[in-house]
């Protein structure tokens, strides 16, 4: 229970640095890419505690 915060920080720190990543080098003058993949990166981070919750209820 205690490594799932680790775990969300790290994902969303990940998808959101590509995310900038991607918006330095295709640059259109917005950030779309780090926008849209540090809202992906939330959910993927939720589906994850949500999944990891449920194994520990079994």
């Amino acid at each position: 229970m205690i490594n799932i915060p680790f775990q969300m920080g790290v994902i969303i720190f990940v998808f959101t640095y590509a995310g900038m990543w991607l918006d330095e080098k295709y640059s259109n003058g917005s950030s779309t890419w780090t926008i849209v993949l540090s809202l992906l990166s939330v959910f993927i981070a939720l589906y994850n505690v949500i999944r990891q919750v449920k194994n520990l209820n079994k």
